[in-house]
Parts: structure tokens; C-alpha cells; sequence
């Protein structure tokens, strides 16, 4: 029989492995525990996530600091970087920035201007730009340029040419004197300012493109304000007043262009009318009047060129007073109207009628009425308008015409 030998461990092999790793497990979670905290602490600087439209600038701490090789830029994505290095992010895409200047005019006027800028970065320019200037720049380089441009082209004008009619110009000088100072401005490194010898000499023109300086506002004193729009008023009522003048010298001509015309019509017309032809169209002209049915009395000039004259609406029938009883007086069935007239004849005077009376008997007076019959109203009527012609038409030089009406018998 196989002997074995004493031993005063008890406890078998796989239990004594157990006991082992149990007193060691505090140990290996605080070594976790360690492990996770430095991560957390060492990640954010070892990983770094350049944004679209940026680039990142190394900055290596045991390496020289700031990497001046373009080709050495961090561009978009993730990134490793050592935990002890940086990395610089610059906005690459189009950067606007507005501020206020204060400036006075050509006249001494004090001003408020606000300028919007417009600009990017070059990409080949950065590590420059982060190694002499830093990320803040616009505070440093746009602005105090930018109002040091803004304030020389501004006293350049008077205070109306800049709030209304030079802002254009105004604006496109400010960004073109600015470029020529940012390219006469250099900024430059020599050998012996650099451990590793690095040096650069470039103009600050070449660190951004700048697009536009727009003038957004003009603050005035109100004073001067109100001066200006009271002649900017005046300009445009000088304008309205010019234009009017203009059109009335337009008038002027079309209406002496009208007269020429007629002029030159009336002498080509008098040229080619002849004596017989207006007489022949007189005689027209009076058929067609005698044919109208809307004439009433035609009085006929006298000579062989008289024109006839429409006397209208003088032989509306008159009612005749009623009869009487036993009165046989009125107009006989064969009574003839009056006869026109001519011009200057005097009015006839109408006869009295006289009532049948018996032999032997003396003859009654005429009734009060008997001369209110139509013959009389019709006779006063024409004796009238004839009046009245004579007054307005001057009377033509001639034989005296007899004269003659129809008399109003009676029975």
C-alpha cells in the first residue's frame, strides 16, 4: 500500500485557488476603477472631432508648439492627438461681423455708422494666423481697420452725401482702402526668433478674403435729419414745378402747331370756293330747311347771297276763344296763314273785324275780345322775333321791300 506524506493543509487545491482571487478582488476593481477615471480624464484630449467647414491648428508641447506646415492641418473628422498636444479649430466658411464707429463728416457733423463685414480665412494661412495674431483676430485686425477706413472715407463727404446719396460709394471705399492697408501691413518671423529655424513673411491680405463692408445704418442728430429732408422736399417740388413748366411748353407748341394747321386748311379751302358754289350750297341749305318739319318761319336775307334764319316754334296752333252765342266771328274756311317776311319789312297791322249788322241799323262796337283771335297772337309773335333779329343781325343795305301779309278776314 502506497503511503502518503503528513501535510496539515486540509484544504484541497481548487479551494486554496478560490480563497487566492477572492482576497485579491478589491484589489483588480480599484485598478478598474483607475482605469476608467484616467480614461474619462485622457479621452477629450486625446480624441478631437474637426467640424464641417473648420480645420484644426497642432500645437505639440515637447515638439516644437505650433505646426506652421499646412500639410501638418487637421481637416474634418475624428482625430488621435497624443494626451499633452492641443488642437486649434478655425472657421473656414464665411464669417460676418457687425460693430458701430463713431465718425464726423466733411461739414463736422457727428456720426454713428454701422458696419457690417463679410470675410473668410485661407486655409494655407492659418498656423500663421493662430501663431501671430491667435483666435481672436477679428477684435484685433477687422474691426480697428475697419474704423480707421470707415472714419477717413466718411470725413471725405458731407453728412446728406453720406445719408442719401453716397452710401454706395461710401461703402465700396471703406472695403477697398482696407485691402490696400491689409496688403501693405506684413507679418513676418526670422530664423533667429525660431529653435528649428522656421520663418515666414507674409502680408495680412493673405490670411482672409475680405468680401464686403456694408454701411447698415447712419445715425444723425435729429436736427439735421429733419434739415435734410426738408430739402430733399424743396429738390422734388422744384422737380414737379420744372415738369410743369415743360408741359406747358408743350402745350404751347401743340396748340400753335393746331393753329398752323387750320390756317393752312382755311387758305387751301378759300382757294378752291368760288361765289357760284356757295350760293349753289345756300340753295341747298334752304330746300332742306323748308323740307324740315321742324321749321316754322324762313326769313330770307336780302341780296342774292342772303341766307335764310330759322324763327322755330311760333306757329303752335292757339286755341281760339270759345264762341258765343249768336256770334258768327272766326276765321272763313279759306283764311290764309301769315306770309314770311322780309328782313327790315315793318309788322302789318291786323284788321278789325266788323259783325254783320241789319240795314237801316248803326253798327255795334267790336267785342272786347275779338282781338285775341289766333291772327292777332300770330302777328304779334313774328312782329316780336322780328324785332329781335333786326337787334342782333346788322341789316344789309337794299331796296325797301312793300309790305305784305295775309289778312285775317272775318265774316
Amino acid at each position: 500500500m502506497t503511503s502518503h506524506p503528513e501535510s496539515f493543509d486540509t484544504n484541497p487545491p481548487a479551494q486554496r485557488r478560490w480563497w487566492h482571487s477572492e482576497r485579491r478582488l478589491p484589489t483588480v476593481v480599484i485598478y478598474l476603477l483607475i482605469a476608467t477615471l484616467v480614461a474619462i480624464l485622457i479621452v477629450p484630449n486625446v480624441i478631437a472631432t474637426v467640424p464641417t467647414g473648420h480645420v484644426g491648428v497642432l500645437w505639440k508641447r515637447f515638439r516644437g508648439g505650433t505646426q506652421l506646415d499646412a500639410r501638418q492641418l487637421k481637416d474634418e473628422g475624428l482625430r488621435v492627438l497624443l494626451p499633452w498636444d492641443k488642437l486649434f479649430l478655425y472657421d473656414l466658411r464665411l464669417q460676418t461681423t457687425t460693430d458701430t464707429f463713431n465718425a464726423i463728416s466733411k461739414d463736422g457733423v457727428n456720426l454713428t455708422a454701422t458696419i457690417n463685414i463679410r470675410f473668410r480665412l485661407k486655409h494655407d494661412a492659418i498656423p500663421q494666423l493662430h501663431q501671430t495674431i491667435g483666435p481672436d483676430f477679428i477684435a484685433k485686425l477687422l474691426h480697428p481697420e475697419i474704423g480707421n477706413r470707415a472714419r477717413e472715407i466718411i470725413a471725405e463727404y458731407t453728412a446728406e452725401e453720406v445719408y442719401s446719396t453716397k452710401r454706395q460709394e461710401v461703402q465700396q471705399k471703406i472695403r477697398t482702402h482696407t485691402q490696400n492697408m491689409l496688403g501693405q501691413s506684413m507679418i513676418q518671423r526670422s530664423e533667429n526668433e525660431s529653435e528649428y529655424g522656421e520663418h515666414y513673411r507674409i502680408s495680412l491680405d493673405d490670411l482672409l478674403v475680405l468680401y464686403d463692408t456694408l454701411v447698415l445704418g447712419l445715425e444723425l442728430p435729429p436736427s439735421v435729419v429733419a434739415a435734410i429732408n426738408r430739402k430733399v422736399e424743396q429738390y422734388y417740388l422744384v422737380q414737379e414745378y420744372a415738369f410743369r413748366v415743360e408741359r406747358e411748353r408743350k402745350e404751347s407748341e401743340r396748340k400753335q402747331i393746331e393753329a398752323d394747321g387750320i390756317r393752312a386748311f382755311q387758305q387751301t379751302v378759300t382757294q378752291g370756293i368760288s361765289d357760284s358754289y356757295v350760293r349753289w350750297r345756300g340753295i341747298e341749305a334752304t330746300l332742306q330747311l323748308a323740307q324740315s318739319p321742324n321749321t316754322k318761319i324762313v326769313i330770307i336775307g336780302s341780296g342774292k347771297d342772303g341766307l335764310p334764319v330759322i324763327l322755330g316754334n311760333v306757329d303752335t296752333p292757339v286755341a281760339p276763344p270759345p264762341a258765343r252765342a249768336g256770334d258768327n266771328s272766326g276765321p272763313p274756311p279759306n283764311a290764309q296763314p301769315p306770309l314770311a317776311l322780309p328782313l327790315g319789312a315793318p309788322a302789318p297791322t291786323p284788321p278789325v273785324a266788323t259783325p254783320d249788322r241789319a240795314p237801316g241799323k248803326q253798327s255795334a262796337a267790336p267785342p272786347a275780345d275779338a282781338h285775341a283771335g289766333v291772327g292777332s297772337q300770330a302777328l304779334s309773335d313774328v312782329k316780336n322775333l322780328i324785332s329781335r333779329t333786326i337787334r342782333s343781325v346788322e341789316p344789309v343795305a337794299g331796296p325797301k321791300p312793300s309790305s305784305a301779309a295775309a289778312a285775317h278776314q272775318t265774316p
